[in-house]
C-alpha cells in the first residue's frame, strides 16, 4: 500500500502528462485558448486533481472508488479534447500525436487501479 498519493504511478503519470497538455493548449489559436485551450487544461487537470483527493479519502472505500472513477472519466474527455485539436489543428498536434497514446495507457493503468481498489483495498 502506498504511503503517499505521490508513490502512485497513476499519479505520477497524470501530473507528467498535465504539464504536456498545458503547455500544448497554449499553443492554440488566441481565440481557442479561454475555449477549448481552457476546456483541456482543466480536465487533463482533473485527472491528476481527483486520484489526489480520492487519496484523500482513501479510508472510506467508496468515495476512493468514486473519485478514481472521475479521474477516468476526465481521462476520457481529454482523449476527446486532443481528438478536437488534432482534427482543427494537425500543425500543432504533430509534434503531440503520443499524447493520445499515454493517455489511453493512463486510462487503462487507472482502470487497473479501480480493480484493484474494488477488490484488495483494505480501508
Amino acid at each position: 500500500m502506498a504511503n503517499s498519493y505521490k508513490e502512485l504511478e497513476i499519479y505520477s503519470l497524470s501530473l507528467k502528462l498535465f504539464y504536456k497538455v498545458h503547455s500544448l493548449s497554449l499553443q492554440l489559436p488566441k481565440y481557442e485558448l479561454y475555449e477549448l485551450g481552457s476546456q483541456i487544461r482543466r480536465s487533463a487537470d482533473s485527472v491528476n486533481t481527483n486520484i489526489v483527493e480520492g487519496y484523500g479519502r482513501r479510508r472510506y472505500k467508496a468515495d476512493f472508488l468514486k473519485f478514481l472513477i472521475y479521474s477516468h472519466s476526465s481521462n476520457d474527455e481529454t482523449l476527446n479534447h486532443l481528438e478536437k485539436i488534432f482534427h482543427l489543428y494537425p500543425g500543432i498536434m504533430e509534434d503531440h500525436l503520443y499524447l493520445k497514446k499515454e493517455y489511453n495507457n493512463l486510462g487503462g493503468k487507472i482502470n487497473s487501479f479501480i480493480k484493484y481498489v474494488e477488490t484488495s483495498w483494505k480501508s
